[in-house]
């Protein structure tokens, strides 16, 4: 299931790649970051879909045990104790595929990220 060595186009179409349960998964993370981020783009950037708000916002992308989640290290060294539940290293954390999302969790971090741009990059406008 693990589609990230393709070449895709858009979110939509790397999320059709996945079986129907996992494309659910992904819309829902996808929407997570939608309704935290509004007006951040989408692109697909190292293969995997991406979020981009005056620069790179996070990142996400499925795999055959779990939905790899990219906030950059800042988004997972401020949310360690939260995340602390699941496998994480300096910028990712990975969600058991098996499981329901944190979506309320990863929202939190979204809006963290976007805080975060907007202050360090106020004037990068790259959300294409």
């Amino acid at each position: 299931m693990e589609n990230n060595k393709k070449s895709f186009n858009s979110i939509d179409e790397y999320i059709a790649t996945f079986p129907k349960d996992v494309q659910k998964t992904l819309q829902g993370l996808r929407a997570t970051v939608r309704a935290v981020a509004p007006d951040a783009g989408e692109k697909i950037s190292y293969g995997i879909p991406t979020f981009v708000l005056n620069g790179n916002l996070v990142h996400f992308a499925a795999y055959r045990k779990h939905i790899g989640f990219y906030p950059t290290s800042s988004g997972i060294r401020a949310f360690k104790k939260e995340l602390s539940p699941y496998k994480t290293s300096t910028g990712t954390v990975q969600f058991p595929i098996d499981r329901p999302l944190p979506l309320e969790l990863i929202g939190k971090i979204v809006k963290f990220r976007v805080a975060e741009n907007i202050e360090n990059y106020p004037n990068k406008k790259t959300n294409k």
